[in-house]
């Protein structure tokens, strides 16, 4: 059984079509890039995966072969399916430590050592947000907000790690850092579903990819099998 599986999902807004037909699946702590031109659907197909997509959907998505297609996004959240959305979204008038307490959320009904362990897990995969610790979010640099986006959305302890656009405004060094503890949070068995512009970077990162394009899959297999592949190069330049 697949850890997330995607099944014919499509997605409308009013007479727009975003996803025609999408499938694929994640396994635990696979690494898979989504990749496309701008409007191929990546962003709907999180959107539409984590429950909060403004689209009107039919088909399914299952996690641990459980249908969570009608569940709102917060159940998702507390069953292990966590949504990094691009742009960050971090509270910038509250402290690293308050942003980090909110993505905790999901943890308060089990315990505080519940939360008190979350956080020493992200601290050693982010070392620089223990040193900012009581610092207003709003004062990070552009790749330390990201860092804390990123952590933030594993303090939930999830299973599934839904990133959009991580790479957006960083520098190529901040780049790396992100892509490393990307890496490791699949390495601890969390699986990841990537959308990202900078394709070399996702296709080194991820082991599979899927390639949208106007809405459905186009080409999908190994990173190295799809690096090679010609269809690649007609999804981003939007032929169909």
């Amino acid at each position: 059984m697949a850890l997330l599986t995607i099944n014919g999902l499509f997605a409308t807004y009013g007479k727009i079509a975003a996803l025609r037909g999408i499938s694929l699946e994640l396994e635990r702590g696979d690494r898979v890039a989504l990749l496309g031109a701008n409007g191929a659907g990546k962003t709907t197909t999180l959107e539409a995966a984590s429950g909060t997509t403004a689209a009107r959907l039919s088909g399914h998505v299952f996690l641990e072969g459980r249908d969570i297609t009608r569940l709102p996004a917060h159940e998702r959240v507390e069953l292990g399916l966590v949504h990094v959305p691009e742009g960050r979204g971090i509270f910038t008038a509250m402290t690293v430590l308050e942003n980090l307490e909110v993505g905790a959320f999901a943890l308060r009904p089990r315990s505080s050592s519940s939360v008190s362990d979350a956080l020493d897990r992200v601290m050693a995969i982010f070392p620089r947000l223990r040193e900012r610790t009581h610092q207003r979010a709003g004062t990070l640099s552009g790749g330390e907000q990201q860092m804390l986006a990123i952590a933030r959305g594993l303090m939930s302890s999830p299973k599934v790690l839904l990133f959009d656009e991580p790479s957006t405004g960083l520098s190529p060094a901040m780049i790396g850092l992100v892509f490393e503890a990307l890496t490791k949070i699949a390495d601890g068995g969390v699986g990841v579903l990537l959308v990202e512009q900078k394709v070399e970077a996702a296709l080194r990162f991820a082991s599979r990819a899927y390639v949208l394009s106007h809405g459905r899959v186009v080409l999908a297999g190994s990173s190295d099998a799809v690096r090679e592949d010609r269809g690649l190069k007609e999804a981003y330049l939007g032929r169909r």
